[in-house]
């Protein structure tokens, strides 16, 4: 769940990017700043086992790469997604051709993880506000469901869950993983 951080008036995205970073992080649209939930244990999981994943495929061909907690501000809002992925030619770099420290564009690929009491409802607004700013995939995962809700551009959402075969970027075709795969993650038997 997201809370609100109570301010006295709204204010800029440019003078919410200027406040120290929280921990956890906060994420600002609609002129109000609101604070996301730690992350518990499967969460936690999920959010650090996933993105190696998708790394050990996509870095070495230089084809994606899978950001944990990054932020991403783009179309008014700043928000903090549990996964980003990136394109490779999309990830932004300096003149050295290192990763630059500031992503003002939409991730091509957004990964929330819903927690205990967690409300779905912010976090499906954060997935089609990205969407409608050029994110080409977006996922819900809910591990006590063991389903994930996967969201597309201008098409309905659909449940993934079991043997059903989770739609991954084009880029990373190699990739090719079951509900019940990603869920495999959290066994630690």
């Amino acid at each position: 769940m997201l809370t609100s951080i109570q301010s006295p008036s709204k204010i800029s995205l440019e003078e919410f990017l200027l406040l120290p970073e929280t921990k956890p992080a906060s994420e600002y649209f609609d002129g109000q700043i609101y604070q996301k939930d730690m992350p518990q244990g499967q969460h936690s999981t999920l959010q650090f086992e996933f993105p190696s994943v998708i790394n050990r495929i996509g870095k070495p061909h230089k084809l994606a790469y899978a950001f944990p907690e990054l932020r991403c501000s783009f179309g008014g809002r700043s928000i903090v997604p549990d996964i980003a992925v990136f394109e490779w030619p999309h990830i932004p770099l300096n003149s050295q051709g290192e990763i630059e420290n500031r992503f003002e564009l939409a991730p091509d690929w957004i990964i929330e993880i819903l927690s205990p009491d967690q409300s779905s409802t912010r976090v499906i607004n954060k997935i089609l506000f990205c969407l409608k700013n050029q994110t080409k995939l977006g996922w819900l995962i809910d591990p006590e469901e063991r389903l994930v809700i996967v969201f597309k551009p201008q098409q309905e959402p659909e449940i993934k869950e079991n043997q059903d075969i989770l739609p991954i970027l084009d880029v990373l075709s190699n990739l090719q993983m079951s509900a019940d795969d990603l869920f495999e993650l959290l066994s630690f038997s």
